[in-house]
């Protein structure tokens, strides 16, 4: 059974085209491929990861035609098994290909997706999918039906730079947003800002996103989280009288462009490294912190960390644990849940002082209320919207309920 998927980016009405993360390679020559950096070929299939996000570790084609595909991480097993995959599969006429992913560590997560232009992305029929335990190990051994055409093959919909870049542009076409580059990642891509809000308010919002590459859906979520906040709705419009928002989207474009699993170009998992701040990435974040703090005139009332794993759910500081704004986490996430019909609303609470991840840092330091806002793997993308929108909401209300400081 077909399932869409439909994750073109441009959730906001503004933006009308969205972005592919790579260029899509012309007609297919009628009988032997040529393709240009093409990681494996035998004149009739052909795979190559020359865009943004493309990865794999070996590739061979054996006699039969199928493509042995190897995936390793980009450094030591990382803390939390993320095994991206993505690669673009060309063929010199329509054909069933048959294509096995092994893995050098963790095992197959992602159920795959595939997409013909980079933009609208399907999920691989789950009859074309086999899940195997070899050695330990999980791999999955697909039958792939392409039409000819180069097909986008990957762990979860490409969301890379340029969809950010269309997105943002989008979002400057109505001048909803101020933006502006942060500073540079480790190999000089920039990492940007969007400031949304009053310039003169005190009371300042922190939103951040993409420190891990392959949790695409946490930025699924941001992107119409985001598009809330701007909307010329009574509520939106009080909100951004008495608050401003600093949102970084994609702190990690360096992981991203390379389809890491888990780190930065540093050997680095990012959301590791709130205190250490031995990466360029992380300490963006930290100087931007400390600047609201350190102004007489702004305090620092939220952070949330958009991010992805197997299910839905809020990582947040235990409600015994005093925050300023009080008990903001409790009641944002009991207004979210009346809005929330049919949907039930998973809260993990907990905390360990110094752990060096941005919840546990920005509560530390700044004692306010701190999120991991964690969505699923493979949670419907239409359902993800709707929690981005009305997880905004929520938020907005309860802090404009909250005592001003």
């Amino acid at each position: 059974m077909k399932r869409e998927l439909g994750v073109c980016v441009a959730g906001a009405a503004w933006l009308s085209s969205c972005t592919a993360p790579g260029p899509v390679s012309g007609d297919v020559m009628p009988e032997a491929l040529n393709v240009a950096e093409a990681r494996c070929s035998d004149g009739a299939v052909a795979i190559d990861t020359a865009f943004d996000a493309g990865a794999l570790a070996s590739c061979s084609i054996g006699d039969e035609g199928r493509i042995a595909i190897t995936l390793s991480p980009e450094d030591a097993p990382p803390i939390n098994c993320s095994p991206w995959y993505a690669f673009r599969l060309h063929s010199n006429a329509p054909r069933v290909v048959a294509v096995d992913l092994t893995y050098t560590a963790c095992g197959h997560r992602y159920e795959p997706k595939v997409s013909y232009d980079g933009e609208d992305w399907t999920y691989l029929d789950p009859a074309s999918v086999e899940v195997l335990e070899v050695d330990g190990t999980k791999m999955a051994r697909l039958s792939i039906r392409t039409d000819g055409r180069p097909l986008f093959v990957a762990a979860q919909e490409i969301v890379a730079p340029a969809t950010y870049d269309a997105w943002l542009d989008g979002l400057e076409e109505v001048g909803a947003v101020e933006r502006e580059r942060l500073g540079s990642s480790a190999e000089g891509r920039a990492i940007e800002i969007v400031r949304i809000g009053n310039p003169a308010a005190r009371e300042q919002v922190v939103l951040v996103g993409r420190q891990h590459p392959p949790e695409v859906t946490g930025a699924l979520a941001m992107f119409p989280f985001i598009e809330t906040l701007l909307e010329d709705t009574d509520l939106a419009r009080r909100f951004r009288q008495r608050f401003r928002v600093s949102a970084v989207p994609l702190l990690n474009p360096d992981g991203v462009v390379k389809g890491h699993w888990r780190h930065n170009t540093g050997s680095v998992d990012l959301n590791r490294d709130w205190g250490p701040f031995t990466q360029p990435e992380t300490r963006l974040m930290r100087d931007l912190l400390a600047d609201i703090a350190n102004a007489p005139a702004r305090d620092l009332r939220l952070l949330l960390d958009f991010h992805s794993t197997g299910r839905d759910v809020f990582y947040t500081i235990p409600d015994e644990l005093e925050t300023d704004p009080p008990l903001f986490t409790r009641n944002w996430l009991a207004r979210y849940q009346d809005r929330m019909n049919g949907y039930e609303v998973y809260r993990d609470a907990r905390h360990e002082v110094g752990r060096p991840i941005s919840k546990a840092y920005a509560f530390d330091t700044y004692g306010v209320p701190a999120v991991t806002f964690e969505l699923g793997d493979e949670t419907d993308r239409t359902l993800i919207r709707r929690i981005g929108r009305e997880a905004a909401i929520a938020m907005m209300e309860e802090l404009l309920a909250t005592e001003q400081p």
